[in-house]
């Protein structure tokens, strides 16, 4: 029987990536995004519910609408927005917060409050996380939020033996990447596909050792 897979934050390249990874191992997928509408050649393996992840409420009754409870949770939501701090404004950064550690701490807290042994989450956090982020004060703040989250919540569920990890791209390669960063930046993108085949690793069994890893995934950026 195959599992289940929830990817929240599944309309951008990455999250598009993440389905595909998905379904082409055999799982069924429950693709969330704010604005995610069902397409005509979507396989019947595949099921797209639109969700405001930054609201808790609705966070919450997706997951009590769901027939089969998933295995596998990614919290793959967020965006970036530059400036420092000196220039922040109160309704930027808690956009920015919202966007990045709001959506997978709501997220997070549904799925703890369902999963059990064996299944595993894994957040999207960012390089920018661990490197001081000059010059993107909000974000790099919001996304080692997101690294802590995930070191909290699996010692949290580490005697249920729910897994809880993330992942931390730099630059991924994606068409509107390369259509606004220098060539010498992107030429050390890593493709969203790498990334997400990562991500399905940590999302299955031969995975089962690891927890609460904070897991480099920008290769030699």
């Amino acid at each position: 029987m195959s599992d289940t897979a929830l990817i929240c934050g599944a309309g951008g390249a990455l999250g598009t990536a993440l389905v595909t990874a998905f379904l082409r191992r055999g799982d069924r997928v429950v693709a969330c995004d704010r604005h995610t509408t069902a397409a005509a050649d979507d396989p019947p393996e595949l099921s797209r519910r639109p969700l405001d992840l930054t609201r808790p409420d609705d966070v919450e009754a997706l997951w009590d609408s769901l027939s089969d409870r998933p295995r596998w949770v990614v919290n793959a939501v967020g965006g970036f927005r530059g400036g420092t701090i000196a220039e922040s404004d109160p309704d930027g950064v808690r956009f920015v917060e919202d966007l990045n550690l709001g959506t997978a701490w709501w997220s997070c807290r549904a799925a703890a409050r369902r999963l059990g042994e064996g299944d595993a989450i894994v957040n999207v956090a960012s390089r920018a996380a661990l490197s001081g982020g000059s010059g993107s004060a909000a974000y790099a703040v919001a996304k080692a939020g997101v690294v802590r989250l995930t070191e909290v919540l699996a010692a949290e569920l580490a005697e249920r033996r729910v897994r809880v990890n993330a992942v931390l791209p730099s630059v991924i390669d994606t068409q509107a990447n390369r259509e606004s960063m220098p060539p010498g930046l992107m030429s050390r993108a890593v493709p969203a596909e790498q990334i997400a085949a990562v991500v399905a690793f940590l999302c299955s069994d031969d995975a089962a050792a690891v927890t609460g890893a904070a897991l480099p995934v920008y290769g030699w950026a």
